[in-house]
This record gives structure tokens, C-alpha cells and sequence, in this order.
């Protein structure tokens, strides 16, 4: 018994924790969705992707923050010679440092895997997303780049738009 209580305190002051720097705005979370635009070689195997997610962002000091995102992305099959190429869905999830330079600009750095969910392929791949946004109140947009490593680089542009609580 004193062990459900003890954990029933420890899970209500983190709640209390995580509902004071959400009120404090240094902390925030909210769903997105974006598009991917293929470059490369991978422009030339798939099309324009689309996806959507959940977002969150820290806030720490000077500046600085931390923001992770975990969703699902989708890119259709080209038609090449009337061979079509196989769609790649996958599962990312990125973590990253945000930079604000000004009121609402801000750089980010986000590294992380996309893990697929095809059925012609399996495991992981390396995500590296460097990209530049603006955030006013609780809108976010943002632009980027985003390679995925694994076997070959599958590269994107991507633009993503989000509310932010």
C-alpha cells in the first residue's frame, strides 16, 4: 500500500510539474502536419510526401530550447518506365536544440530515426533535419531539409506547420 501511494505522490507532482511550465510557457505541445518535397535521387524514385505528428518544445535559457517530435510520414511511389516504386511510410521520431534569434525566429538542429513501416523494408533510418521557422503565439511554421541514412540518402524538403498549447 505505501508503495501505490508513494507512486500515486510522485506521478501527481509531475503532473503539477509539467501544468506549471506549460503555464510558465516554458513548456509546449501541439499536433503538425507537413509536407516533403524529394530531392536527389529519391526525387526521382518517389513523390511529394505528406505527414503529420506531435510536437514539443522546452524552453531552457538564453535562448535555447529543446524540441522532440514524434509522427508518421508517407511518400508515394513514382512511375518510372512503367515501373512503379514502392511507397516509404515511416515512423520518425527527432529530438533536437532549437535556437531563437529573434522574437519569432528561430534555427533548429534535429537528429533522430524514422523508423519504417513498409512492407518491402524493415528497421531504421538516421534523420538529420537542420531548418529555420517562425513561431508567433502558438503557430509555428517552419522550413527544412531532412535526410534519412540508411542504404543511401533519401532527402527531402520539407515545410511543417503546427499549433503549439
Amino acid at each position: 500500500m505505501k508503495n501505490k501511494s508513494s507512486l500515486l505522490i510522485a506521478f501527481l507532482l509531475l503532473v503539477c510539474s509539467v501544468a506549471t511550465q506549460a503555464q510558465l510557457k516554458r513548456f509546449s505541445i501541439g499536433p503538425y502536419v507537413e509536407a516533403g518535397f524529394p530531392v536527389g535521387d529519391f526525387q526521382d524514385t518517389h513523390n511529394t510526401g505528406w505527414g503529420a505528428g506531435l510536437n514539443a518544445d522546452i524552453k531552457l535559457v538564453a535562448g535555447f530550447g529543446v524540441t522532440g517530435s514524434v509522427g508518421y510520414m508517407h511518400f508515394g511511389g513514382a512511375t518510372v518506365n512503367n515501373f512503379t516504386f514502392n511507397k516509404r511510410a515511416a515512423i520518425p521520431v527527432r529530438i533536437g536544440l532549437k535556437y531563437k534569434l529573434v522574437s519569432i525566429l528561430y534555427v533548429k538542429l534535429e537528429s533522430g530515426s524514422a523508423n519504417f513501416v513498409d512492407s518491402d523494408i524493415t528497421g531504421a533510418a538516421f534523420i538529420v533535419a537542420p531548418g529555420v521557422g517562425i513561431r508567433v503565439l502558438g503557430l509555428d511554421v517552419a522550413a527544412k531539409y531532412e535526410a534519412w541514412f540508411r542504404e543511401g540518402t533519401m532527402g527531402f524538403f520539407g515545410l511543417k506547420a503546427g499549433y503549439n498549447f
